[in-house]
């Protein structure tokens, strides 16, 4: 992740700090006409999948009481979050290209920035409650019900939501402060580390937050997820038959598919843009955790899942023949 320090900031002085910006201009990934409407075709197919993806996967796990479980409730909550965290960037990156302008207002740019960080937060403390909620089930099968319970599970929630709430506010407030002498953003959004890069005031407390904020909430979620699976494959090594291996196995398999796809794309991200800082290779690069990881999020969790197959084929077939009676 490259930061920006005190001292490359001098833009200030020689415009004045009485500047005020109202808007910023969002590049994207090309300026070339020819491309703008494969681009808008490619995101908008892209947006459509992960929306209805998801809200068939949150409607099949609430319309069978099968799936009225700890596990389940986690995923439909992350399939709500995967919907809001995409809608926050894709629909006014959608709107810029059909109107042919790249402008966004500075408030619009400081709300974006703020439900961005909101939901990418609670996307990995959603991916720490799964991973959690695999280990008990695993290594403690016997007191699963007694402590992965729906008072727990309700407020690892609420506190996931008030954390990220706090969080996103914090650094929007340490946005607002700073002031800027460039519009122009490299990206597809308003993403925070570009924002920081474009200002030239002192960042040095902006860069700090985002260090502490960085190792606090991502270095200890994903600490957690290796503890969960460090303890799971133990357990699952410990095990004498090989069916049971396989099924316990099988059980974190899309979790884990997803937390790998995650993880490795969002770091991958940060490692491109401070080899190559300022460029469209990040935006393209962000393109992965940001649309990809959400849209490919329910076929991952529904394509290895039997109670979740058998949920869509009821939920699909039950709406059918409500249609059909409908026409009737």
């Amino acid at each position: 992740m490259l930061f920006n320090f005190p001292g490359s900031h001098l833009g200030c002085t020689e415009r004045g700090n009485d500047t005020k910006i109202s808007e910023f201009l969002i590049l994207g990934f090309s300026e070339e006409p020819q491309w703008q409407p494969l681009l808008f075709g490619l995101f908008l197919s892209m947006y459509l999948i992960t929306v209805f993806g998801n809200l068939l996967l949150i409607l099949a796990v609430s319309s069978d009481s099968h799936l009225h479980t700890p596990m389940y409730f986690f995923l439909s909550n992350l399939s709500f979050v995967d919907i809001c965290f995409t809608s926050t960037t894709i629909p006014k990156m959608l709107l810029s290209i059909q109107t042919q302008s790249s402008v966004i207002t500075y408030e619009g740019c400081i709300i974006q920035m703020y439900f961005f960080i909101l939901f990418a937060g609670l996307d990995i403390f959603l991916l720490t409650m799964m991973a959690y909620d695999r280990y008990v089930a695993i290594c403690h099968p016997l007191h699963y019900m007694i402590i992965i319970n729906p008072q727990l599970c309700g407020i690892l929630v609420l506190v996931s939501w008030i954390t990220n709430i706090l969080y996103s506010l914090i650094h929007s407030l340490m946005i607002v402060r700073l002031s800027f002498n460039r519009v122009e953003i490299p990206h597809f959004f308003c993403e925070l580390n570009q924002m920081v890069q474009l200002s030239c005031s002192d960042t040095f407390l902006n860069n700090l937050l985002i260090y502490f904020g960085t190792g606090l909430l991502g270095g200890g979620t994903l600490a957690g997820i290796f503890y969960s699976y460090f303890k799971i494959v133990s357990s699952i090594c410990g095990m004498s038959s090989a069916q049971g291996k396989f099924k316990a196995f099988s059980t974190c398999a899309s979790h884990l598919s997803a937390v790998s796809l995650f993880y490795c794309t969002s770091i991958s991200v940060y490692l491109s843009s401070a080899a190559t800082p300022s460029s469209h290779s990040g935006a393209a690069a962000s393109v992965m955790y940001t649309v990809v990881t959400p849209m490919l999020n329910p076929f991952i969790y529904s394509l290895r899942n039997k109670d979740i197959k058998g949920a869509l084929k009821r939920f699909i077939g039950v709406e059918t023949i409500k249609g059909l009676i409908g026409q009737g």
